[in-house]
C-alpha cells in the first residue's frame, strides 16, 4: 500500500493525456472489499469517448483543467476485507468491476458483490475483461436467441466481439459488420462466422447470402453514436412476414441512436443495460440484501462468474484481444507512444 494509505490512480485529462494522480485509499466500509489491483482492462468507448477523442484533444495544445478518474473492470488480489465480508479472506485471487469502484489504479476498494473468484487458471489480465464479458452477456440474454438463428452485431470492438463469440456459443451464425481491418483479423481469430466491413457497398446483399435468403432473425447494434444509414440498411437486412412486415429482435448494447419517427412493424427493440440485475443497486452490491436464485437465476454475480467459467474453459478467448500492454506508473508516456495508431488498439491493459 502506497504511503500514509495512499493509491495511484489514472485519470484522462482534458487535454488528451492520461496521468497519475496519488490520494487516499477510501475508508473500508461495511460490505467492502480491498484488492491489491494486478491488471486493469480500458473500454475505450465508455471512459473515453474513443482513442480519436482523446487523440484530437491532444492536438488542440490547450492546457489541462480537468482530469476525471475512469476504469471499471480490474483483477487482482484481496488484501483486506470489512468484517462482515464472509465470501472473501486476504489472499484470494479477484476479478472486480463497478464503476467508481473497478478503477485504473493500484489499490481499489470494491463492494463484496462485484467481487468474483478468479481460479489459478484464469490470469489477472484475462480477469480484467469481466466487464466488458458481463456486458456482452446481458446483451445476448436480453436477445433470448433460439438455437440456430441467425444474427448480426454491429460493431466489432471489445464488447461487439465478445457478444458475437457468445452468441456462437448460444448456438448461433454470426455475421459482424466492422469499421477496420483489426476488427475483421479479430473476428476470425475468435472464429466468428463472417465478419464484413460497415461501408462495402454489397453488405446487404453479403448479409442476406449469410441468412440464406431467410433474413436476420435478430440484430444487436453494439458502437456508440447515430447510427444513420447504418440501421437502414440493418432494417434491410431482417426477416419479413409474407405482408411484408420486418420481424425480428434488435438489442442496443453500444449507446448507438437510432431514429424511431417510423417504428418498423413488429421488430422488437430492446436495451441491454450494463452486466444484469443488482448492478447499481447500492444494496444488494454491498451485500445487505440478496436476490434468490430460484426467483432470479441471471443477476451480474452469476453473469460474472458464468463469464470468468467460460474464460478458464477456453472457450472465450480474450488474450487475442489484448493488443496492447501499458504500465500504469508509465501510462502517460506509453499511451502518447501509440496514439497516434489508435486503429491498432483494441483490448489495452493497464498492468502493475
Amino acid at each position: 500500500m502506497g504511503t500514509d494509505g495512499e493509491r495511484r490512480v489514472a485519470v484522462v485529462c482534458d487535454d488528451g493525456a492520461i496521468r497519475i494522480i496519488q490520494e487516499q485509499i477510501p475508508e473500508m466500509k461495511a460490505g467492502m472489499v480491498l484488492v491489491r489491483v494486478h491488471a486493469s482492462l480500458v473500454s475505450p468507448g465508455t471512459e473515453l469517448n474513443g482513442w480519436k477523442t482523446l487523440r484530437t484533444n491532444r492536438q488542440t495544445g490547450k492546457p489541462c483543467t480537468i482530469q476525471r478518474k475512469f476504469g471499471y473492470s480490474n483483477a487482482g488480489v484481496v488484501a483486506r476485507v470489512a468484517p462482515d465480508v464472509k465470501s472473501f479472506e486476504e489472499g484470494d485471487r479477484v476479478a472486480c468491476i463497478g464503476y467508481g469502484y473497478a478503477l485504473h489504479t493500484d489499490w481499489a476498494l470494491i463492494p463484496q458483490h462485484l467481487c468474483i473468484a478468479l481460479p489459478e487458471t484464469v490470469s489477472f489480465e484475462q480477469g480484467s475483461y469481466a466487464m466488458l464479458l458481463a456486458t456482452a452477456m446481458q446483451s445476448v440474454r436480453r436477445c433470448e436467441p433460439e438455437l440456430g438463428e441467425r444474427v448480426l452485431v454491429v460493431g466489432m470492438g471489445l464488447v461487439g466481439l465478445l457478444t458475437a463469440r457468445m452468441h456462437q456459443l448460444a448456438g448461433n451464425y454470426v455475421i459482424g459488420w466492422a469499421r477496420h481491418p483489426l476488427q475483421i483479423q479479430m473476428a476470425e481469430r475468435l472464429g466468428i462466422d463472417r465478419a464484413e466491413y460497415a461501408d462495402d457497398t454489397q453488405l446487404q446483399a453479403k448479409t442476406w447470402e449469410f441468412t440464406k435468403g431467410y433474413g436476420l432473425d435478430a440484430a444487436v447494434l453494439a458502437f456508440g453514436g447515430p447510427a444513420g444509414l447504418v440501421w437502414d440498411t440493418v432494417c434491410n437486412c431482417m426477416k419479413k412476414s409474407p405482408d411484408g412486415h420486418l420481424m425480428g429482435r434488435v438489442v442496443m448494447v453500444g449507446g448507438g441512436g437510432i431514429d424511431l419517427k417510423w417504428i418498423p412493424a413488429n421488430l422488437d427493440i430492446r436495451i441491454a443495460a450494463r452486466t444484469g440485475p443488482g448492478y447499481h443497486d447500492d444494496a444488494w452490491e454491498l451485500g445487505e440484501s440478496s436476490y434468490p436464485n430460484v426467483f432470479l437465476r441471471w443477476t451480474t454475480e452469476t453473469n460474472l462468474r458464468l463469464c470468468i467459467d467460460l474464460v478458464a474453459e477456453k472457450k472465450i478467448d480474450v488474450d487475442c484481444l489484448t493488443t496492447h500492454r501499458v504500465n500504469l506508473l508509465n501510462c502517460e508516456q506509453e499511451i502518447g507512444e501509440i496514439i497516434d495508431r489508435r486503429e491498432e488498439i483494441l483490448g489495452l491493459v493497464f498492468t502493475q
